[in-house]
């Protein structure tokens, strides 16, 4: 026996959700399908996609909805929609340029006081939360080069060793220059480049030196990275730049600090990445930002 519809309904839009339920009213009087029309709701990108669920139907045509019996009342049509630009996109690049206007004059970190810490890693938030999760060793390349530091929240302790222990930015004999972090994925190996002025007073030469501490890495887990201390490379500039470049003693076992036996050791998490700009979070805390050289 063919159907014909013997009931008609009009559907209203409840919200503008990617998932839209429909009130439908319907008046048939007898058995058959119901014809149910659904508008575009007031919108071109609606009316895409569409499918109605109804009576325990979920996968019903929206155009012919069965009623059994003499029934009147109300249907619930959902219309899922596949409109493109339903969901607005997060632009990442200005949340990156919020960040970067955030520290921006803090001296990577070394004038920075606790509100303006506070402001740095609510703006890293920010970012972190918009942007896809970091995962190694899928995103390992991304990290391959060398970055410069333009901010660490470690300093605002007032050390240089940020949370762990380390020489006093106050009593400090030297000036901190440029800060780079190297990172050569194919042979698992990390160093921290920084640049260092220590002021003499006249006549004598100011001495300058690029201090560079090896790591090796090893990959932790998620977006995790272990580094393990390696040694300390030191290269004089400037009047002293004809001089070799020399390695620094380790210190015996005896003088080495307690739990601390591989200085500069430990963990960090990279949080954010992309082809020139990283945030990452050591295992104490610190928040540091890097970009691309």
């Amino acid at each position: 026996m063919a159907m014909t519809a013997c009931a008609t309904c009009s559907c209203a839009a409840v919200n503008r959700n990617p998932h839209i339920s429909a009130v439908v009213s319907t008046t048939g009087q007898c058995n058959g399908p119901v014809s149910c029309h659904v508008s575009k709701l007031g919108s071109s990108m609606f009316g895409k996609g569409l499918s109605c669920e109804s009576l325990g139907l979920s996968s019903a045509s929206y155009s012919a909805i069965p009623v059994s019996g003499r029934q009147s009342g109300r249907l619930i049509v959902r219309a899922t929609l596949a409109a493109e630009g339903a969901t607005e996109k997060v632009d990442l690049a200005k949340l990156k340029a919020d960040l970067l206007a955030t520290v921006a004059g803090l001296d990577r970190g070394l004038v920075a006081e606790e509100a303006d810490e506070f402001a740095a890693n609510a703006a890293a938030q920010k970012l972190e939360a918009a942007a896809e999760p970091v995962e190694l060793p899928e995103d390992l390349d991304k990290l391959d080069g060398k970055w410069r530091l333009v901010f660490s929240s470690g300093f605002n302790s007032g050390s240089y060793g940020g949370r762990r222990p380390g020489p006093s930015i106050a009593r400090s004999p030297f000036l901190l220059g440029t800060v780079y972090q190297r990172i050569d994925v194919a042979l698992r190996e990390l160093d921290n480049i920084v640049d260092l002025r220590f002021p003499a007073p006249w006549p004598l030469p100011t001495l300058e030196i690029t201090a560079t501490l090896a790591h090796s890495f090893e990959l932790a887990g998620g977006s995790k990275i272990r580094i393990v201390f390696e040694k300390t490379s030191v290269k004089p500039l400037g009047t002293f730049g004809q001089l070799p470049q020399f390695e620094l003693p380790k210190l015996p076992e005896f003088l080495r600090p307690r739990n601390d036996s591989a200085p500069g050791s430990g963990e960090f998490e990279t949080t954010y990445l992309d082809s020139d700009f990283r945030i990452s979070r050591g295992d104490r805390g610190e928040l540091r930002i890097f970009v691309k050289a």
